[in-house]
């Protein structure tokens, strides 16, 4: 059954979570955006699965169908590549009322969200996720961007979508390994907002998958609505990713968004229970359910290494960074952590 979870921010949006969604989504497409085109952004894996027949989709429903394809991986977001996607809209002559359609995981949605966000300084832009990583967390809030040589999105901007269609089908397609950096941000929800989530998350096919990406989206709908370009509560979504981020920077995104995510969680728990801030069953809780998805929770990068790779954040201010702290699972809180005790944060995190 579907499920659908409203968006109230700068643009009032609507998330569609169900099977069999796809198609549906020349209907919804032709509902929030009134122009006659579609452009297609995708890579070149979800484009060998569903390129085509979301092509067919749009096309029998009048759309003019345009598509760009580029090379899956992490790697692909860079400058390079999304001025690539400008010039690809500008040859395909999409306008302002068009439609440019993401389809794939989170680098998909930030390429061409960013793309849309800056083609004629706006076009229509709707998310289709493919992974759980972009079901749950990077298809929804509107932030777009690409990585720069010093570091991740730093170049980028919030633009919200039209809509988000989420077909959960489109999810039995994963490889188990890439099913579980979306469990890494799962875990994340459960850390934040809701303990129940820390064990509520299978593979398709056991248990219900729509009602766990309804409920993560609806968590991340309330942050975001109270705070859409994160200058306060929406920095709890955070929670692992500034030295997550520094893991990926370090490895040169070989070690993937969730992975790097679970290593950051873990990193800033354990200084939290050694900091005296938090209760050692939340780091108890934490390790149990990153362990039931065999997430990683260590890294061989040292506290230095990370440290600095840590300031090249963007979510860094003058004098430090402000990170998440967890109290108790289910609860977390802001700390401004002065960049000379960065290194030392992150070394109490990496101790066993």
């Amino acid at each position: 059954m579907m499920k659908t979870i409203t968006v109230s921010v700068s643009k009032t949006y609507d998330i569609f979570v169900g099977s069999g969604l796809l198609g549906k989504s020349g209907g919804i497409i032709s509902q929030v955006c009134p122009g006659l085109s579609a452009a297609i952004v995708t890579d070149s894996t979800v484009d060998s699965l569903y390129g085509g027949r979301l092509a067919d989709i749009l096309a029998k429903s009048g759309l003019r169908v345009s598509k760009y394809v580029f090379p899956q991986g992490e790697e692909s977001k860079n400058p390079e590549i999304f001025l690539s996607i400008l010039n690809f809209l500008a040859q395909e002559k999409i306008t302002r009322a068009d439609a440019v359609v993401a389809l794939g995981g989170g680098v998909a949605g930030d390429l061409a969200g960013f793309a849309a966000a800056s083609y004629m300084r706006g076009a229509g832009f709707i998310q289709i996720p493919t992974t759980l990583l972009a079901a749950v967390d990077s298809s929804v809030g509107g932030k777009t961007g690409i990585n720069l040589p010093s570091g991740k999105n730093l170049a980028g901007a919030f633009y919200q979508p039209d809509a988000v269609i989420c077909d959960t089908s489109l999810l039995s397609t994963l490889d188990p390994e890439v099913f579980k950096d979306g469990c890494a941000e799962v875990i994340k929800y459960g850390m934040i907002a809701d303990r129940t989530l820390l064990k509520g998350v299978e593979m398709p096919g056991r248990g219900s998958l729509e009602d766990v990406i309804a409920r993560c989206v609806s968590i991340k709908r309330d942050i975001v609505a109270g705070d859409e370009l994160e200058r306060g509560e929406r920095r709890m979504l955070n929670f692992g990713h500034t030295v997550g981020h520094a893991v990926e920077l370090l490895s040169g995104y070989q070690i993937s968004h969730g992975r790097a995510v679970a290593i950051g969680m873990a990193t800033i728990t354990r200084a939290t229970v050694k900091m005296g801030l938090c209760r050692s069953d939340c780091l108890d809780d934490l390790l149990e359910s990153l362990d039931r998805h065999s997430l990683p929770q260590s890294t061989s990068y040292n506290a230095c290494q990370l440290a600095r790779a840590c300031l090249s954040d963007k979510k860094r201010g003058r004098d430090g960074l402000v990170m998440v702290f967890p109290v108790e699972p289910g609860k977390c809180e802001l700390k401004k952590i002065p960049v000379s005790d960065l290194e030392q944060v992150i070394r109490l995190g990496l101790e066993g």
